[in-house]
């Protein structure tokens, strides 16, 4: 029973976490197809925000978009 307890917290804590990577991607692919230009490649940038997970949309937000 305690294991079970245990699994729930771990899954509460992580839960949010994933939601919140999801659509940070989601956002990230978004705006990565609909942006005109970006620095680089778009298909590199794409690669590296599904591979990248979490990071690789923070580094689109941060490094791959053009103003």
């Amino acid at each position: 029973m305690e294991g079970s307890l245990e699994l729930s917290k771990v899954i509460g804590i992580v839960a949010p976490i994933i939601v919140i990577q999801l659509i940070l991607m989601i956002i990230a692919l978004v705006l990565c197809v609909k942006a005109e230009e970006t620095k680089g490649p778009k298909m590199m940038w794409v690669l590296i925000i599904i591979f990248g997970q979490l990071f690789g949309s923070i580094a689109f937000f941060i490094f791959g978009r053009r103003s």
